[in-house]
C-alpha cells in the first residue's frame, strides 16, 4: 500500500519512523487531497521538486484538521527515509527557504542530539522571512531562526509532538560537542577591538593639544563672586550741567538737635530791624 514504510527502512527513536506523527494527524494526511494527488509515489530525488513549491509552513488547521502540504512533506520523508546526504544537503540549501526548513525539521525528528545542535545551529544566522499557517487558518509572519530555536527548545512543533533533545551544556561536559561561537559576539568583539585602536590613536593628539585651565575642587566649592557695584560707571550729573549737591548728615543732625538756635537767632534779627538809629541791614548813620 501507498502509506506503508519502506522495508529498508530502520526504526527511529525505537519505533517506525511514521508513528512520530500522531496517529489522528497521520489519518487526516492519508485522507486528504493534496497526499493522494502530488505525495502519490514519490521518491527521495522527486521530495526535492515538491519542496521547491512550497509557500508557507504549519501543521493542520481549520475545523475539519487540514494539513498542510508542509506537514504532508514531513511525513513522505518520514515514509521513504531518505539518506542523510539528502537532508544535509537540504539544510545547506540557502536559494529556497522552505526546503531548509523542511530539511531542519526532519534532522529534529529523526537525528541525534550532536547533530541536531551541529546542523541546525547554524542557521541561527539566517533572518529570513516566512510566512507560518496557525490553526485558524490565518497567515502570520516569522523568521527562519525563531522557527529554529522552537525546533530546538520547544516540546511541540508544526502539531508534532518532538522527540526529546538532550540538554547543550551536557553534551559540552562530555566533550561531544564544542562550546557555541555566537555570530553576534563575533561582531561585538570586532567592534571592541576597533573602539581600542580608535582610543588608542587619540591618546596622541591629546598629548599634543593642551588643555584649558580646569579650576581645582577646592575651586568649585567656593562661590563665584560677583563684580562690585562700586567698579560699575554711573552716570554723572555734570554731563547734563548740572551740580548736584548732597547735604552732609553732620548737619542734618545739628539742625535736628538744636531748634532753639534758630528761633533765638530770627528774634535778634527782628529785634535789629525795629530798633531807631538803624538803617534796613541795622548800621547806624
Amino acid at each position: 500500500m501507498a502509506n506503508r514504510t519502506v522495508k529498508d527502512a530502520n526504526s527511529i527513536h525505537g519505533t517506525n519512523p511514521q508513528y512520530l506523527v500522531e496517529k489522528i494527524i497521520r489519518t487526516r494526511i492519508y485522507e486528504s487531497k493534496y497526499w493522494k494527488e502530488e505525495c502519490f509515489g514519490l521518491t527521495a530525488e522527486l521530495v526535492v521538486d515538491k519542496a521547491m513549491e512550497l509557500k508557507f509552513v504549519g501543521g493542520v488547521y481549520g475545523g475539519n484538521v487540514k494539513p498542510t502540504p508542509f506537514l504532508c512533506l514531513t511525513l513522505k520523508m518520514l515514509q521513504i527515509q531518505p539518506e542523510k546526504d539528502i537532508i544535509v544537503e537540504f539544510i545547506k540549501n540557502e536559494d529556497f527557504k522552505y526546503v531548509r526548513l523542511l530539511g531542519a525539521m526532519y534532522m529534529r525528528l529523526t537525528g541525534t542530539a550532536v547533530d541536531c545542535y551541529k546542523y541546525l545551529e547554524p542557521l541561527y544566522n539566517d533572518y529570513r522571512k516566512i510566512k507560518t499557517q496557525n490553526r485558524n487558518g490565518e497567515f502570520e509572519l516569522m523568521h527562519v531562526d525563531e522557527f529554529i530555536d522552537e525546533l530546538l527548545h520547544s516540546e511541540r512543533m508544526c502539531d508534532v509532538i518532538l522527540p526529546r533533545l538532550q540538554k547543550r551544556h551536557v553534551l559540552e561536559e562530555a566533550e561531544m560537542l564544542d562550546p557555541r561561537i555566537s555570530a553576534l559576539e563575533e561582531d561585538l568583539d570586532e567592534v571592541e577591538s576597533s573602539e581600542e585602536e580608535d582610543e588608542e590613536e587619540e591618546k596622541p593628539e591629546r598629548l599634543q593639544t593642551p588643555e584649558p585651565h580646569r579650576r581645582s575642587y577646592r575651586d568649585n566649592d567656593r562661590p563665584r563672586r560677583t563684580p562690585s557695584p562700586r567698579y560699575r560707571r554711573s552716570r554723572s550729573p555734570r554731563r547734563f550741567g548740572l551740580l548736584y549737591f548732597s547735604p552732609s548728615p553732620r548737619r542734618d543732625r545739628h539742625r535736628s538737635k538744636s531748634p532753639r538756635r534758630h528761633r533765638s537767632r530770627s528774634r535778634d534779627r527782628r529785634h535789629r530791624s525795629k530798633s531807631p538809629g538803624k538803617g534796613k541791614e541795622g548800621y547806624t548813620f
